[in-house]
């Protein structure tokens, strides 16, 4: 049996497994470790204990060179400044100042949940976490002022998607760090979509609450002094902002730094705000039980992803993909619609650890047919349009995980209801890729300043 064949042997049994319910750390590294003893095992001069001893030193030291990667270091800094947030209550000060300032539209209240949910997603970086925080402010502020629920349910789950894309984000740190790209510049080009995937959803809202004004009607009343009493409210957040997006773009500082200054500003504020111990102690474990969890999966991953080197599928998958006699822009919307498929089925992390290492470098290959001037070029515009496809894959049935979190929260809104809600929304998110797609400047323009 030939390497190729073992390869793809291990990806059909990866697959088997993690559709049984084996978690992606144990399947990944499993498949990755038995898969590199078979590769060995077939080889001249290899019997069975050598192929073993080859194969665990490769797994063993694999991991570990990985993870002590200063890029990888990023990740907690990120973690920790949204659970600082979430725990120094910075969500409600940045929910009131767009409610005063943005209600007057139609379906105000909607709006503003959405580019409340957008300020906090700065400071989170966790879908997930951010629709939570929102399912408990803006959705009983909303049906407190007749709006439907299905619109409050909706708005709070498709918003909290837009912390995958905003920096700073755990996602896109992940991407970089499987594909072997910048991860400053990732983050600086998820900001633009992420702004403009904002802006869409705002304009739908908008557009509906005007066709159809029992959706939501705006909220009046405020005077101007009342507005700007907000905007104190909202300087923790924008001062992360400023701190990780200029600090990576003006290269003053690192990913890793700008998010270790971010969490300090954040706890800086936290404590001025009176945040009690048990609070700081509840935001540092469940930032190191995250980090753990998110290592842990990337350790079995990249075992598994050697297996692959081995096994030569990258390579050759990327070969024939660009071989097929098909339109290269055919080609990757099929691979954009087999990640929709993929999202109902897996979890966002699991998806991406487990196609990219074969997905990615046929993109790449792709990528001078596609119309991009270099390998970063391509990878990177590559890298926000899979992780807004993961942020599709937050809000469509049957995981529909952020569905899920803001049912969790208010179960008196039913999940048949979110998942009606969010109907509208996921016609945005197809627009908006649509849009990122014929217009890919949206997403390299900021990076390549930063590194022209």
């Amino acid at each position: 049996m030939d390497p190729l064949t073992i390869g793809v042997i291990g990806m059909i049994a990866l697959g088997a497994l993690i559709a049984l319910g084996m978690r992606v750390v144990f399947a990944t590294a499993l498949v990755g470790f038995i898969g590199l003893i078979a590769i060995f095992y077939v080889k001249p001069n290899f019997d069975l204990w050598r192929a073993f001893n080859v194969a665990g030193g490769i797994a063993g030291q694999t991991p570990h060179s990985k993870a002590v990667a200063y890029p990888l270091s990023v990740l907690p800094m990120f973690i920790l400044i949204g659970f600082l947030a979430f725990y120094a209550g910075i969500t409600k000060a940045v929910f009131e100042a767009a409610r005063r300032w943005i209600g007057w539209v139609p379906g105000g209240l909607a709006v503003a949940s959405v580019f409340a949910t957008a300020g906090f997603a700065a400071v989170s970086g966790a879908s997930t976490s951010t629709a939570a925080v929102f399912a408990r402010i803006a959705i009983p502020e909303m049906l407190k002022n007749g709006y439907d629920r299905r619109l409050a349910a909706g708005v709070v789950a498709a918003g909290g998607t837009l912390a995958s894309l905003i920096p700073p984000s755990a996602i896109l740190v992940l991407y970089a760090i499987i594909v072997e790209e910048s991860v400053g510049a990732l983050l600086l080009a998820g900001f633009l979509p992420g702004l403009f995937s904002a802006v869409i959803y705002a304009l739908l809202i908008v557009f509906r609450a005007w066709r159809n004004p029992d959706l939501g009607r705006p909220i009046t009343g405020f005077s101007w002094m009342e507005r700007f009493e907000t905007i104190p409210g909202t300087f923790p957040i924008m001062l992360v902002i400023a701190i990780i997006i200029g600090g990576i773009y003006f290269g003053l500082a690192t990913p890793t730094e700008a998010g270790a200054l971010g969490a300090f500003v954040v706890f800086v504020m936290a404590m001025s705000r009176g945040m009690k111990w048990e609070s700081l102690k509840e935001a540092l474990l469940e930032t190191a039980k995250l980090t753990v969890m998110i290592f842990s999966i990337i350790w079995g991953v990249l075992i598994f992803v050697r297996f692959l080197g081995f096994a030569n599928l990258p390579d050759t998958f990327a070969n024939w993909i660009v071989s097929l006699p098909l339109d290269p822009w055919l080609i990757m919307i099929t691979i954009l619609l087999a990640y929709a498929v993929l999202g109902m089925f897996m979890d966002a992390i699991g998806m991406l650890l487990l196609t990219l290492p074969v997905v990615h470098p046929a993109v790449i290959a792709l990528g001078p047919e596609l119309g991009f001037e270099s390998t970063a070029q391509v990878s990177i515009w590559f890298g926000i349009i899979v992780v807004k496809m993961v942020e599709i894959c937050l809000v469509t049935p049957p995981i529909g995980l952020n569905c899920y979190v803001v049912n969790g929260v208010r179960p008196d809104i039913p999940l048949s209801d979110v998942f009606r809600g969010i109907g509208p929304f996921f016609v945005a998110d197809v627009l908006t890729v649509a849009g990122l797609v014929m217009f890919p400047a949206i997403i390299t323009w900021l990076p390549e300043t930063m590194m022209g």
